[in-house]
Parts: structure tokens; C-alpha cells; sequence
């Protein structure tokens, strides 16, 4: 536990890997801003399970596709918690969109919330954030394989994986930046148990991940002073099963 607590902005925190990583981060010491947009209840949720341990959380609603939402959301949390020592980039939208029904309002809204917003949020972040503090981005594993049905996200989500390289040679030495590349460890609600059976069955390690296999490496990135650039893949072996 931290003896001061350091400020983590989570994204997407209301739910799925954001709330885990939130809470996780809490439970470090950490003081954490919620971020969410439309998902009020389950961020105030997020708070609940924070505080009810003794933690330190407010909630920040924002709406990261706006062409303002990442430096007003960045405002928000110094003014109200003084500082951003870790930001975590989990806010992210995976939408079916089969190649030759991709619309452009489809593109724009997920490269809007997956690529822009995490960019825009780390540039306005990073002139507050001390020597020290620490960037982490949520990519997927769609950003090392080819999903048919998935495209424009796999490209979004390799797109992170790039600027978590630019980024962290830019900020460096100061900031370091790495990113996360989850596999199935938190299915779609959609997901049956037949899929997620034969999911398991196809990964080597023989098991769906769970929100603390990504918890871990968020964990091992906070503490890894020498490590940045770098994308973890927490898929269980999915990316090297052929």
C-alpha cells in the first residue's frame, strides 16, 4: 500500500476489465477516477465496491468521442483529485461489423472512442503527470490476428498497439508507456456455452482467462521500471495455437 496515494484515471471503468482494474487499483492504495459515459449506475457501482473497502473513487462521466472529451476529462480529475500519477485506457467499443456492411458513422465511431480518445487523453495527461507516472493502454488480441467480422476494431486495436510505441518513445524517460493485448478473458454477453467451450478447447493453456489474468499484467507494468514500449497478450497461447 501506498503511503501517499497516487491518482489512476481509469476509462471505461464501470464495468468488464475497466471495473476490475479499477478496483485492483484501489486495492494498491491507489485513489481512482472512474470514468464512464453512459454507464452511470454501474460506475457508481464501481465506487461502492471502491469505498466500501476504504479506498479513495469519484466518478467522471465524459463522452471520450467528443472532439473535447479527453482534455475536459483530464481537467475534471486534476481539478477534483489533484493529479494523474497512472492512466489506464480501457474504454473501448467491439462492434460485429462484417466487411461490406462497414458504414463510415461505424469507422468513425470506433476509431473515435478505441485510437483518438486514448491518444488525445495520454497527450493531455502526460503535461500534468510527474516523472514516474505510468500510461498502460488496453489493446486485444484482434490487433495480432485477422477477424473477418471484426475488422475496423482489429485495426483500431492494432493502431494502439503502434502508438504505445510512439508514445512511449516520446514520454520517455519520464513516462512509461506499455499496453495490454487481452485474449477471451472476459467473453460477450452473446457468447453461449457451446462457444465458450469451444473457445477453451482451442487455446492451449485450456481455459477462458478472467479479469485478474489482465489484472496481473496491469500489476507487473505499474512495478516494471524498466520495461516500456511493450505490449503484454494475455490470451492463454490463443495468438500462437496454429
Amino acid at each position: 500500500m501506498n503511503s501517499t496515494p497516487r491518482v489512476a484515471l481509469v476509462t471505461g471503468a464501470g464495468h468488464r476489465l475497466g471495473r476490475a482494474f479499477a478496483v485492483a487499483l484501489a486495492a494498491r492504495g491507489e485513489a481512482v477516477a472512474v470514468h464512464y459515459n453512459a454507464a452511470g449506475d454501474e460506475a457508481r457501482k464501481t465506487v461502492e465496491l471502491i469505498t466500501a473497502s476504504g479506498g479513495i473513487a469519484s466518478a467522471f462521466q465524459t463522452d471520450l468521442t467528443r472532439p473535447d472529451g479527453a482534455h475536459s476529462l483530464v481537467d475534471a480529475v486534476v481539478r477534483d483529485m489533484g493529479a494523474i500519477d497512472i492512466l489506464v485506457n480501457s474504454a473501448a467499443v467491439m462492434e460485429r461489423t462484417p466487411f461490406g456492411e462497414v458504414s463510415i458513422t461505424d469507422w468513425d465511431r470506433m476509431f473515435a472512442l478505441n485510437l483518438r480518445a486514448p491518444f488525445f487523453l495520454a497527450q493531455a495527461a502526460s503535461k500534468v503527470m510527474k516523472p514516474g507516472s505510468v500510461i498502460v493502454n488496453i489493446s486485444d488480441l484482434a490487433a495480432f490476428e485477422t477477424w473477418p467480422a471484426y475488422v475496423p476494431h482489429s485495426i483500431s486495436k492494432a493502431g494502439v498497439v503502434r502508438m504505445t510505441e510512439s508514445l512511449a518513445r516520446v514520454l520517455a524517460p519520464a513516462i512509461r508507456v506499455n499496453a495490454i493485448a487481452p485474449g477471451a478473458v472476459l467473453l460477450p454477453e452473446e457468447c453461449d456455452e457451446e462457444q465458450e467451450r469451444k473457445l477453451a478447447e482451442t487455446t492451449p493453456l485450456k481455459r477462458i482467462g478472467h479479469p485478474s489474468d489482465a489484472v496481473g499484467a496491469l500489476l507487473y507494468l505499474l512495478d516494471a521500471t524498466y520495461v516500456t514500449g511493450q505490449t503484454i497478450v494475455v490470451d492463454g497461447g490463443r495468438r500462437i495455437r496454429k
